[in-house]
């Protein structure tokens, strides 16, 4: 599939600007939303190499974009200016005068150095949305420490519930602090459009990967309060209810989520283990709680008899929630759902050819997300974007004086 819809139709968002200020994974995901919603995203990147993921892992050869880079900057296009320039910095300033969003993921104090800061451009666009998403946020102790997800996941917690009981410590298999901040601004990036609409007024919005991790921490800070002790790693199982996790079979592993007492004895029913709905250890959700490696053997011991398909086919008969436990090529080539619900797209690359990215996640029945265009080459729209603002804005009709182009007089001469 490779829908070529209209940017400028009906789109949640046409008509948004948003200037990309972002690289990596973080920022770029919040504005790959935004333009898969029909915004015009217009990455700005350095023209000495550009986003960093561009020689990231799964490069497609030499001089060639990465895999990773595909990965999160479809429908956007890239203009090259060098920030550290005059010419780059008023370039960019003319652009901003003709965005609605600006965003970026600079550490802090890096917008200020380089005249990019919310303060100078709102001056220049005063209904200017302007979103900084950085690793630790622009105040506190912490602020100026480098942002990476796996530091964040081991500062706010995140890394000491992960894992098996009595294991090292282990990360979360998906950057969680990195795609929920992303997903974070693009909801705070929104409420600032909506705000704008009623009073004309831009703000800046702020957030960060350490936030975004103790934000998703609702059960353990819950645990934490309700008991005054700091939670545990737990394997794949839950901090507030069970058996609602991963279980052995004779041929691999299921999930199973009976989290409630109906559910529990539909559980029991389905395995031929009626003699536990009611057993002592296990009668109520905080009995199992209590009990919850000794019940996972006796439901594993049952589980050993047969294969996790035919499991899955038998829970699910009696209304208990399961499912298998798949690897990524098993989900992304094989499953039938995925396939249906358009998970999985293709779009031509013009250096790497058909490329594959994940769909876009929502469905708008009347303005639906779409694939537009390619993940751009670096650069390949600066003289586009350029011409564009030189329309828009004051005096641009000279800007090519800046751009290290010789004045012309009226006949033609150089001035």
């Amino acid at each position: 599939m490779n829908d070529r819809t209209d940017p400028d139709g009906d789109a949640a968002l046409a008509g948004l600007r948003v200037v990309d200020l972002t690289q990596v994974m973080a920022g770029p995901y919040c504005t790959m939303i935004l333009a898969d919603l029909g915004a015009d995203v217009i990455k700005v990147e350095n023209p000495g190499g550009g986003d960093q993921t561009r020689h990231s892992w799964g490069e497609t050869g030499e001089g060639r974009d990465s895999t990773a880079f595909f990965a999160l900057n479809r429908n956007k296009r890239s203009v090259c200016l060098d920030l550290k320039t005059e010419q780059g910095l008023a370039d960019l300033h003319d652009l901003v005068r003709t965005a609605d969003i600006v965003v970026h993921n600079w550490r802090p104090g890096v917008a200020e150095r380089l005249g990019a800061d919310y303060e100078t451009l709102s001056a220049l666009n005063p209904g200017l949305i302007y979103a900084s998403v950085s690793g630790f946020g622009s105040s506190g102790p912490y602020a100026q420490r480098p942002g990476y997800d796996l530091i964040a996941q081991g500062m706010t917690g995140a890394m000491s519930v992960t894992g098996e009981p009595g294991g090292r410590p282990v990360k979360n298999g998906l950057p969680v602090g990195d795609l929920g901040a992303g997903l974070l601004m693009v909801g705070g990036i929104l409420a600032a459009c909506l705000y704008r609409q009623r009073t004309g007024r831009g703000q800046c919005v702020e957030t960060s990967l350490y936030e975004a991790i103790i934000a998703m921490s609702v059960w353990e800070s819950t645990e934490y309060w309700a008991t005054g002790e700091p939670p545990a790693p737990l394997g794949s199982a839950n901090r507030m209810s069970g058996p609602y996790q991963a279980l052995r079979t004779r041929d691999g592993h299921l999930t199973v989520g009976a989290n409630n007492q109906r559910l529990w004895h539909g559980l029991c029913g389905a395995l031929g283990l009626e003699h536990l709905a009611d057993d002592p250890r296990f009668a109520t959700n905080m009995d199992r709680m209590d009990h919850r490696d000794e019940l996972a053997a006796l439901l594993e011991e049952r589980l050993a008899d047969d294969d996790t398909a035919a499991w899955v086919d038998a829970l699910l008969a009696a209304g208990v929630p399961a499912g298998p436990i798949l690897d990524y090529a098993q989900v992304l080539d094989e499953d039938p759902h995925v396939k249906a619900r358009g998970l999985v797209r293709e779009m031509d690359h013009p250096v790497a050819g058909r490329v594959k990215v994940l769909g876009p996640p929502l469905t708008l029945g009347a303005s639906p997300a779409t694939l537009r265009r390619h993940p751009p080459l670096i650069g390949e729209h600066t003289e586009e974007v350029l011409a564009e603002i030189r329309r828009g804005v004051p005096g641009g009709e000279r800007r090519g004086e800046r751009r290290g182009q010789p004045a012309r007089r009226p006949d033609g001469e150089e001035a």
